[in-house]
C-alpha cells in the first residue's frame, strides 16, 4: 500500500515538472520571437479637407490638414507644404502653408489648420499638399508623400452670395420708408372721419 502511494506521488511530481518545463520553453520561445521582431517604420496617412460649405470671394476659407501614423515607429522631422494657394489668388489670414512637426508617435495623429481668403471668383482646382518625413531614427533619406485632393470648387462672387444669404436690412428699411405714406395717409383720413363722427353723435345726444 505504501509503495502505491509513493509511486503515485512520484508520478504527480514528474507530471508537474514536465508541465513546468514545457511552460518555460514556451516563455523562452516567446521572448526570443519578440526580440527578433523589428518595429515597422513610420507610415503617414495624409488628408486635406476644405471645411467651408460655400466658397465666396473675399471671405475666409478654412483648410484642415490631418496626419496619422499607422507605422510602428515615430515619424520624425515631418514637413508639410501646400503650394496651391498663390499670392495672386489668395491671401493667407491664419496659419502657415509650410509647417514642421518634430515627431508623430506610432498610432498618433497631428492636425494643422490654415485660413485663406480668395481675391477673385471662378473655378479653382484645390490640389494635394506635400509631406516629407524620416520613417525611423536611423533613417537618412526622407520619404515624400501627397495628401488627398479636395478637387475643383467654384468660388462665387460676393455680390451673388450677399444677394442670396444677406438679411437685407437696408432693403427692408427702404421698403418700410417708401410704404409709410400709403399706410399713414389712409389711417389719418380714417381717424379724422372717426373723430368728426364721434363729435356729431355727441352733439345730438346733448340736444
Amino acid at each position: 500500500m505504501a509503495y502505491k502511494v509513493k509511486r503515485n506521488i512520484a508520478t504527480v511530481s514528474l507530471f508537474t515538472m514536465d508541465n513546468w518545463l514545457k511552460i518555460c520553453i514556451v516563455v523562452v520561445l516567446a521572448v526570443v520571437t519578440t526580440g527578433n521582431e523589428e518595429a515597422t517604420p513610420a507610415k503617414l496617412l495624409f488628408s486635406k479637407q476644405i471645411l467651408n460649405k460655400y466658397l465666396v470671394e473675399g471671405m475666409d476659407i478654412v483648410i484642415k490638414y490631418s496626419l496619422f501614423n499607422v507605422g510602428g515607429t515615430a515619424a520624425l522631422d515631418v514637413k508639410v507644404a501646400d503650394n496651391t494657394f498663390g499670392p495672386q489668388d489668395f491671401e493667407v489670414v491664419g496659419g502657415q502653408l509650410k509647417v514642421t512637426i518634430d515627431r508623430i508617435p506610432p498610432g498618433s495623429n497631428a492636425t494643422h489648420v490654415v485660413v485663406v481668403r480668395p481675391s477673385k471668383y471662378g473655378y479653382f482646382n484645390f490640389t494635394a499638399a506635400e509631406v516629407s518625413y524620416l520613417p525611423s531614427e536611423d533613417a537618412t533619406e526622407a520619404l515624400v508623400g501627397l495628401s488627398s485632393e479636395p478637387g475643383q470648387g467654384a468660388i462665387v462672387p460676393f455680390k451673388e452670395y450677399d444677394r442670396k444669404f444677406s438679411p437685407h436690412l437696408l432693403d427692408w428699411l427702404s421698403f418700410a420708408v417708401m410704404s409709410m405714406p400709403s399706410l399713414v395717409l389712409p389711417y389719418a383720413l380714417w381717424y379724422s372721419s372717426k373723430t368728426k363722427y364721434e363729435a356729431i353723435m355727441t352733439q345730438k345726444k346733448d340736444k
